[in-house]
């Protein structure tokens, strides 16, 4: 299982508007686990903060590009650093920003990819949080269409047709990762038709715009130009689509179909996906609580070995939280310190373990399959634990592999730590 990550270090870009023209200044900054894309405007009183997620979405001011703001501030044309941020897997960062277009660089994202790789990329210890598209997803406007497919990947197919000689028919299907994205989509430029220049600036966009940083289609071919790829319109609507479609807050899983859309018809699908995602997950927490009986068909044990009485949440391959209540009927109490009954330490490890059991194993992959021990290592004792207390453990996923995985646990009694460790397991077929 991935984790999250941010830049190692800070990096600057500058330059200027596409649409507004304006002169900005970008600074990248590391960010915490969990915190996002935020947007911090560093011109304006207090520095307000805009998280990047669809919540944010601006959907009358993202013709022609991606905006989001709120009620003080706002951002628009981030679609192609969006687009960056999501192929090389940074899912925190903060980006402080002295205007409210981002600078439009060369019209494509290589410039957006370059500062980052230059930043490099940490590791977090928090856990990636990927979602799988569990049904198909579409929206239309009239000729154009997105439709999203369950998948095991994030792969777009984009067929492009416009009604000009040059842009009659383009199509191209890749899945998206961060080779396939700096090599064959973030070079490719954003583009216009020479017919459309003087109504887009008539209307405010383009102000920024030169033959240097937009690609100008004419009637024989593009001005003052040429082109990085034959098919160079079509990546680039890839790239605008990669981006926007990381509004919905997280990376994805799904295949993307999309015919002729632009970004008004990629962030309706961004928010459709935002509201399955957060239905999805309000499901799985009411399901995915396990009293005894449902323990017990996903591990082996039994009594008297079998230590885990509930387990209150459970997101499978990634977390668990699970509860025992030590009494003295407990059967080790005779034994353990008959005079002075402590629950010994070596079965608060096990009882962890089968939380982390639980998660690893309730999954449909690993359905039937056995946990062994490989290795237990960090193991430290605080306090002890004796009958009458509620322990809970609190179990996060590792590095899992297809027969290897790795949690560490935390055993709490009244909120304090009284016992932790890293467990590794072996998972084999029973």
């Amino acid at each position: 299982m991935d984790k999250q990550k941010t830049i190692a270090k800070e990096v600057f870009l500058n330059g200027f508007g596409i649409h507004t023209g304006k002169k900005v200044n970008v600074v990248f900054k590391p960010a915490e686990a969990d915190c996002g894309v935020t947007f911090i405007r560093t011109d304006i009183l207090h520095a307000p903060r805009i998280k990047a997620n669809a919540d944010s979405l601006l959907a009358d001011k993202s013709s022609r590009r991606s905006s989001i703001g709120n009620s003080l501030a706002e951002v628009q044309t981030i679609e192609h650093l969006m687009a960056s941020l999501s192929s090389l897997g940074i899912d925190n960062i903060d980006v402080e920003i002295d205007a409210n277009e981002l600078p439009g660089l060369d019209g494509s994202a290589l410039g957006f990819v370059e500062a980052l790789e230059s930043a490099g990329l940490r590791e977090q210890a928090k856990q990636k949080y990927i979602y799988t598209v569990v049904e198909p997803i579409t929206v239309q406007e009239g000729s154009t269409s997105i439709t999203v497919l369950p998948s095991k990947e994030f792969k777009v197919s984009y067929t492009l047709n416009y009604d000009h000689p040059l842009l009659e028919s383009q199509f191209l299907e890749l899945t998206v990762n961060a080779g396939s994205f700096k090599k064959e989509i973030a070079p490719a430029r954003t583009f216009c038709l020479e017919d459309e220049v003087d109504r887009l600036k008539n209307q405010g966009f383009g102000m920024g715009a030169s033959y240097q940083n937009t690609l100008v289609v004419g009637k024989t071919g593009v001005i003052n130009n040429t082109l990085r790829f034959k098919d160079e319109f079509v990546r680039h609507k890839i790239l605008d689509l990669i981006g926007d479609l990381y509004l919905a807050g997280c990376s994805i899983c799904g295949h993307v179909i999309a015919l002729r859309s632009g970004h008004s018809l990629n962030l309706k699908i961004t928010q459709k996906i935002h509201e399955q995602r957060i239905k999805t997950q309000g499901a799985a927490a009411m399901k995915e609580v396990l009293d005894i009986n449902e323990i017990m068909k996903i591990l082996p044990h039994r009594e008297p070995f079998l230590f885990v009485d509930r387990v209150t949440h459970l997101e499978k391959g990634k977390r668990a939280v699970g509860i025992k209540n030590v009494t003295m009927n407990d059967y080790f109490f005779r034994g353990h310190f008959p005079n002075r009954p402590v629950m010994p330490g070596v079965l608060i490890i096990e009882a962890m373990a089968q939380v982390g059991g639980v998660m690893m194993l309730a999954s449909e992959e690993n359905r039937g399959k056995l946990a062994f021990f490989m290795a237990i290592d960090n193991a430290k004792f605080r306090k002890t634990v004796v009958p009458g207390d509620t322990l809970v453990f609190e179990v996060e996923a590792g590095k899992m592999r297809s027969k290897i995985g790795t949690v560490h646990g935390k055993a709490k009694v009244e909120g304090k730590v009284v016992a932790e460790a890293d467990l590794m397991f072996a998972l084999v077929e029973d």
